[in-house]
């Protein structure tokens, strides 16, 4: 199994839900986490990633860590220096129309975002609201080019987009859609050599249906040309996720190890969880399972079943712990 990993954990993408599967092979195989100093979520986001943002690292004695998960504005150079020269770099790409959705709900306090009622308000004139020189413009446009390292306020010509999708093919060794998650991580535990049960999860960090607003088709079109960047990433990057799935795995096995996915998951659904699912924040019982609440967004989480023995309950609480709490309980232990 690849110990030495990169994720590129971009916003809004179920990438904590990715974040708890590295976590959880993190701690179960005693591997080091680049932290950020002091032991915050994020390395020092919305600056361009630097190696002396991780707890731990001094450029005299370059410590190398295992995995490196935490929130980053990508740069490539530094990432060089806190982990192995052979580490596997992965990200993943959500559609950016839902991404859009999801950022207005989840940022509204944002500086382009706080002072308009809806997204359709916010895209028939976003100049009127949005600033390119705004610390925190990032959330309104083009957030997954901003991630990656790029300029969201950059012209989208051909030339540029070209190299852009070559660029972050150089730097990353996969590139996972989250529309299609499940098949996401059949693909990541092939690359990864890890077994089945690394990769099954619950999600985490999602919202409740109520406060998510269907779209009509021309804020879609609105939504894909002001994010024109992030459009052309992810279907670049969505076409050839299909193709490597072609290619290395072919879709009849695909479809069986989706299906084995999705059993165990439900295995693991009836073993740990009361009532099966997610629930509202305010029915989670146990309030260190209680997930961040953020923006307008309802953020949904788990009520872990009672009179589990202790190793299943340790099993199954890892997989219900929200990002924070289970990123603070590695730091502490690590430090």
């Amino acid at each position: 199994p690849k110990t030495d990993i990169v994720f590129l954990k971009v916003h809004k993408s179920a990438s904590s839900t990715v974040m708890n599967i590295l976590f959880r092979f993190g701690e179960m195989h005693n591997l080091t986490f680049a932290f950020p100093i002091g032991g915050g979520n994020q390395l020092f986001y919305p600056r361009h990633f630097l190696a002396r943002f991780v707890e731990g690292f001094s450029p005299s004695s370059p410590q190398r860590f295992n995995i490196l998960c935490h929130h980053m504005r990508f740069l490539q150079p530094e990432v060089h220096k806190v982990v192995s020269s052979s580490a596997f770099y992965f990200s993943i790409l959500r559609n950016p129309v839902k991404l859009m959705e999801s950022s207005f709900a989840y940022y509204k306090g944002a500086s382009a975002f706080s002072r308009v009622h809806s997204l359709e308000e916010f895209l028939r004139q976003p100049y009127h609201y949005y600033n390119p020189t705004d610390g925190d413009r990032h959330y309104a446009r083009n957030l997954m080019t901003f991630d990656f390292g790029f300029n969201p306020d950059g012209e989208v010509s051909a030339e540029r987009v070209k190299l852009m999708l070559k660029a972050i093919e150089a730097s990353f060794d996969l590139l996972l859609i989250s529309e299609y998650f499940d098949e996401s991580m059949v693909l990541l535990k092939e690359m990864l050599c890890w077994d089945l049960d690394s990769v099954v999860s619950f999600p985490l960090n999602i919202r409740d249906s109520s406060t998510k607003s269907p779209l009509s088709d021309t804020v879609v079109e609105k939504i894909k040309d002001w994010n024109r960047l992030d459009w052309e990433i992810y279907t670049h990057f969505n076409r050839t996720f299909w193709e490597r799935i072609d290619r290395d795995i072919g879709r009849e096995r695909m479809e069986r190890e989706v299906k084995a996915l999705r059993e165990r998951q439900g295995e693991l659904a009836r073993t740990c969880l009361q009532g099966l699912g997610s629930v509202a924040p305010k029915h989670i019982k146990d309030s260190s399972l209680k997930p961040l609440q953020h923006g307008s967004a309802r953020i949904l989480g788990y009520n872990l079943k009672q009179g589990l023995d202790k190793e299943t309950e340790r099993m199954c609480r890892r997989l219900v712990t929200p990002e924070l709490q289970y990123s603070s309980a590695l730091y502490k232990k690590q430090f």
